[in-house]
């Protein structure tokens, strides 16, 4: 017997109820943290998706798109749209590696990098919102990770 076969405490049609599954409660935290974020990254002109572009950008600066999709888990369909609304915003500027003109790099425009300082306000203004101890934080964010390796190919 299979390791999730006989650790399984839920039998028959109780396997289908929502207030068994551990999907929708995750689904709905997202969407309720995303929700969160919204007035503040209207602020930055910014959408949750392109906050997170650029995050790692002002980490990153000159990264490939190929490892930015790797770092936010996202294909190049989804990354490519997101990436043209951020130049088209004058926040990043496309370009080509200077070894390799084959690779896509992205690098923050002065607009980009000057975000960085308002961008500062967010993250304080989610710990108000979110109700948890640092320790409570720190392991959900342990978990979210562990689950995230645990279902990637």
């Amino acid at each position: 017997m299979a390791a999730c076969e006989k650790d399984r405490k839920v039998n028959g049609d109780e396997r289908l109820l929502l207030d068994n599954q551990v999907c929708f409660p995750l689904y709905s935290a997202a969407n309720a943290v995303i929700r969160t974020y919204r007035p503040l990254l209207d602020k930055l002109d910014l959408t949750y998706s392109q906050y997170l572009v650029m995050m790692v950008l002002w980490e990153t600066d000159g990264i490939s798109v190929k490892d930015l999709g790797a770092r936010l888990h996202l294909d190049s369909g989804t990354l490519t749209p997101l990436l043209k609304r951020l130049e088209s915003k004058g926040f990043v500027v496309r370009g080509r590696s200077e070894t390799d003109e084959r690779v896509r790099v992205l690098k923050l425009s002065e607009a980009g990098a000057n975000l960085k300082s308002e961008a500062f306000a967010v993250p304080e203004s989610m710990k108000c919102h979110i109700q948890l101890e640092l320790d409570e934080l720190i392991q959900l964010k342990t978990l979210c990770e562990k689950l995230i390796k645990t279902l990637q190919p």
